[in-house]
């Protein structure tokens, strides 16, 4: 899928549009349903109203965590004499359903680890110094004031858990901007239930007192855009230095930055039908 410029005049969004219904006040998580909503089961809304809410992925597209967890990481591997290969990191970008790291590097030697607990310490401790210095992503800041300007609420919604995504929230002044948060502990921390699953979409929107298909998602990996499609939301694929170049042909666009996106061109943006 070739990036598109979500500016108006662009032309790339015209005439295609998800409807919205306006959110009402936050409510506590409940249950997210089963399965995605059919085409028909979407809200329509007349060409030109805004989404009824943004959802945000956290880890490579408001910070980017990932090429920072993929070094510390790969640094360890190479110690042992084992290469960390990319491609192998992308497939679990965006999800908490895999296997931890000690346990990929035990498969690789055939071994188990004798200091697998201080390897586990060291990485953390290299991993948390090295994204301390990464700071917010283009365009992220942006479209939060014209989300807060026209009153559409935002959230973030995250295979991570709280503590690691609060945090960095914290630190970098946004966790104000949101008007909730949804994580892998909202689902009591089932990773079965972390994105490629819906659940953590469905529970955001209802928070939100939102459709489902009356959101826009922006994600940063395939796991995230399934999630996304598969709770029946539009969504805009937005790569990171650790995703760029994958296959992001289930979103409804792709752009190189969240610098490209405009809250009006959103107004014209379908979620696919579904099923």
């Amino acid at each position: 899928m070739a990036p598109d410029r979500l500016r108006p005049g662009g032309g790339a969004l015209d005439g295609e549009r998800a409807g919205a219904v306006r959110p009402g006040a936050e409510r506590p998580a409940g249950t997210p349903s089963a399965g995605a909503p059919s085409a028909a089961e979407r809200p329509a809304a007349p060409d030109g109203q805004l989404p009824a809410a943004l959802l945000f992925d956290f880890d490579g597209l408001i910070v980017d965590t990932e090429s920072s967890e993929f070094h510390s990481v790969g640094l360890i591997f190479a110690e042992h004499g084992v290469t960390l290969e990319r491609a192998a990191w992308q497939r679990i970008i965006g999800t908490a359903n895999h296997p931890h790291w000690t346990e990929l590097l035990e498969r690789a030697l055939g071994r188990p680890l004798d200091d697998r607990d201080a390897l586990i310490v060291r990485h953390r401790e290299q991993h948390r110094v090295t994204v301390a210095a990464e700071t917010v992503r283009p365009g992220v800041i942006d479209l939060l004031d014209e989300a807060a300007a026209a009153g559409v609420p935002t959230a973030i919604v995250s295979s991570s858990s709280a503590a690691w995504v609060v945090s960095h929230l914290e630190r970098l002044g946004l966790r104000a901007r949101f008007t909730t948060i949804v994580t892998r502990d909202d689902v009591g921390g089932d990773k079965a239930r972390t994105k490629p699953a819906p659940d953590l979409y469905l529970l955001a929107a209802e928070r939100l007192g939102a459709a489902p298909g009356a959101c826009v998602v922006f994600e940063d990996s395939p796991n995230g855009v399934a999630a996304a499609v598969a709770a029946g939301a539009a969504v805009v694929a937005v790569p990171g230095p650790m995703t760029a170049g994958l296959d992001f042909s289930a979103a409804d666009r792709e752009v190189t930055s969240l610098a490209d996106v405009d809250l009006a061109a959103l107004c014209h943006l379908r979620a696919r039908p579904t099923g």
